[in-house]
C-alpha cells in the first residue's frame, strides 16, 4: 500500500506575546488555498507556542546565583541565562561550552529547551508550561471555529546522542497516539516484534522541521495532510523511567549518582 501525503509551511507575521496562535494557523492555511479536513495534522514550533503564552524571560531582570556563576565560568556562558536554565531544570547534569545539559520533566535536553533564537533582544523562551494542555486547547479551538476536527501536535528541535545536526521532536500532541505499540507484529521472517514502539509524533514533528524555518522565515508551522492517522480523544507524550532508557541506564549503571 503507498501513501500519499503533503506537508506544507505556514509562513506568519512575528508572533507576540498575547497572540491567538490557533488564529494564525487557520489565517495563514487559508492564505495558501487549502481546505482543512479532520485528521488534518498542525504542527507548531514550541517557540511559537511559548512566546503567544508569554513564556518569555528578559536576561536583564535575573540575578545570577552562585551556581550559575560557576556555570557559566565553566561553560563560558552568560550567568543571566545560566540562572534562567537553573530555574527551568530539574536537574543540572554537565554541559559543553555554551551549553548546560538538564533534566527536565524526565527528559534530557540543552539549556532546559531554553531558547534565544527568534526571541526579542535581550529576552529568551522557555518551554510552554504544559505542551499538552496547549496543543488541546489549540485542537479544541479550531474544531469550535471551523467544524474540523485536527491533530495538533508542538515540536522543538533537538539534537541526538552522537550525532550531528537537529531533528523534530513532539513535546505536546493531541488528537491521536503520539506512540503507537508495535509489540506483537511479525518481521518479514516471521519474527515477533518485542520492544519496537513507533514514535509517530515524534516523525510528524521531523517531516515538518522539512518546511518549518529555524532562522528568519517566519514559518512556525506546518499541515501535514493526507496519512489517516487514527484520531483519539488523548493527548500526551508518554516517556519511560530513566533505568529504562538505554542512554540513561547506561549513564545511570555507569555512574549512580549522576542523576541524583
Amino acid at each position: 500500500m503507498t501513501i500519499q501525503f503533503t506537508v506544507t509551511g505556514l509562513k506568519t507575521e512575528i508572533i507576540v506575546p498575547g497572540d491567538d496562535i490557533s488564529e494564525i494557523l487557520l489565517t495563514s492555511l487559508n492564505k495558501t488555498g487549502l481546505a482543512l479536513a479532520d485528521g488534518d495534522v498542525f504542527v507548531i514550533a514550541e517557540n511559537a507556542v511559548a512566546t503567544a503564552e508569554g513564556a518569555l524571560v528578559t536576561l536583564s531582570e535575573i540575578t545570577p546565583s552562585e551556581d550559575a556563576l560557576h556555570y557559566a565560568e565553566t561553560y563560558g556562558m552568560d550567568p543571566r541565562l545560566a540562572e534562567a536554565v537553573i530555574r527551568e531544570s530539574d536537574t543540572i547534569i554537565g554541559g559543553i561550552p555554551g551549553f548546560l545539559l538538564c533534566m527536565k520533566n524526565g527528559t534530557l535536553l540543552p539549556n532546559a529547551g531554553i531558547d534565544g533564537s527568534n526571541a526579542p533582544e535581550g529576552s529568551v523562551v522557555c518551554l510552554p508550561r504544559d505542551p499538552d494542555a496547549s496543543a488541546q486547547t489549540i485542537r479544541n479551538t479550531i474544531h469550535e471555529r471551523t467544524g474540523c476536527t485536527p491533530i495538533v501536535i508542538i515540536a522543538d528541535s533537538r539534537t541526538h546522542a552522537m550525532r550531528l545536526g537537529c531533528s523534530g521532536v513532539a513535546i505536546g500532541c493531541a488528537g491521536t497516539e503520539a506512540v503507537v505499540d508495535e509489540v506483537g507484529k511479525e518481521d518479514l521472517f516471521g519474527r515477533e516484534l518485542i520492544v519496537t514502539k513507533k514514535a509517530v509524533a515524534d516523525n510528524l514533528a521531523s517531516a515538518a522541521e522539512l518546511v518549518m524555518g529555524e532562522a528568519g522565515e517566519s514559518v512556525p508551522a506546518a499541515v501535514i495532510q493526507g496519512l489517516s492517522l487514527e484520531m483519539k480523544e488523548i493527548s500526551g507524550i508518554p516517556d519511560i523511567a530513566a533505568e529504562e532508557c538505554l542512554f540513561m541506564g547506561a549513564a545511570l549503571n555507569a555512574n549512580p549518582a549522576l542523576f541524583k
